[in-house]
């Protein structure tokens, strides 16, 4: 599924000559400001879902953008970090809780 969307991606920027502006930096940056953005659409205990779709969108298309600037695989890296938070959240250890894996 990723690849034809960063596929898609790709060309959208490429059309655009928009690459050179998709540093790692300034990927990072944007990826915030969007996270920010996403986040504004709860402010106040309301929800803007229409909004927080966009801004979601956002969200994933700079991520997608700089995996693909770093030559990572998205899948692979989701997989590999959430195996690591498996071991840190121990099913016994962490069901139902919140705390963080160092208080468990």
């Amino acid at each position: 599924m990723h690849e034809s969307v960063i596929r898609e991606l790709r060309e959208f920027a490429s059309e655009r000559e928009w690459e050179q502006f998709h540093t790692p930096e300034n990927l990072a940056k944007s990826i915030s400001i969007e996270a920010a953005e996403l986040l504004e659409c709860f402010q106040w205990g309301t929800t803007d879902m229409d909004a927080a779709e966009e801004e979601l969108a956002d969200v994933l298309t700079y991520c997608l953008f700089m995996s693909d600037r770093l030559g990572l695989d998205p899948d692979a890296i989701v997989r590999a970090k959430l195996e690591k938070t498996r071991e840190k959240y121990p099913i016994e250890k962490a069901r139902g809780r919140s705390d963080k894996y160092d208080r468990l």
